[in-house]
């Protein structure tokens, strides 16, 4: 037992065996499996805080094959979302991908390690859906302007970036996945409490 355990948190390529093999089993250009609340595994791994993605982890080719699986699924039609974390894909590592809604043309952005370092006072009500939790809906207090620090995919390079709107919303709501926080936790009452 001790040994299955051994081997399903050892390091391949800078992911758990048991990440790299999911990685690995993704068939290219087809959406990766979402996990859910409805599922008590997939749970405990949206639940868990994930580690931060190392310097060394862009050079392996799960790398690249979790970057595309990511983009393909939160760009799935049948399931189309605005964002997506790498937890939700079965895998613990701090990755979001991000829809840009204040850049021309609307693409997805990656962003490794990111981390809120500024947040506006000002905050604002936002009807939010999440594609770990299917069918719910619910409204979220989110601050208007954040600014947030994170790890570029291709060189790694520390940068920082300030975000409002609707970007920041979708950024404040993927990066709480990588602390294991999902939005219903913060779903406002009836009275508007929270």
């Amino acid at each position: 037992m001790l040994l299955g355990l051994i081997t399903a948190c050892s390091p391949v390529n800078g992911f758990t065996e048991r990440e790299a093999n999911l990685i690995n089993s993704q068939p290219e250009g087809e959406p990766m499996r979402l996990f859910t609340v409805d599922d008590e595994q997939d749970l405990l791994v949206l639940r868990r805080s994930c580690d931060p993605v190392e310097a060394s982890l862009p050079g392996f080719p799960e790398y690249g094959r979790l970057l595309r699986g990511m983009l393909t699924t939160v760009s799935d039609p049948a399931n189309a979302g605005v964002g997506i974390a790498a937890p939700q894909v079965g895998i613990s590592k701090r990755i979001i991908a991000v829809q840009r809604f204040d850049i021309d043309g609307e693409p997805f952005g990656i962003y490794l390690n990111p981390r809120i370092t500024e947040a506006s006072v000002g905050l604002v009500r936002s009807e939010e859906g999440c594609l770990s939790i299917p069918d719910a809906r619910g409204l979220v207090m989110r601050h208007r302007t954040v600014t947030v620090e994170y790890n570029d995919p291709g060189d790694f390079t520390l940068r920082s970036e300030t975000v409002d709107g609707f970007t920041a919303i979708v950024f404040q709501h993927e990066i709480d996945h990588l602390n294991g926080i999902l939005f219903t936790d913060k779903i406002m009452t009836r009275n508007g409490e929270d």
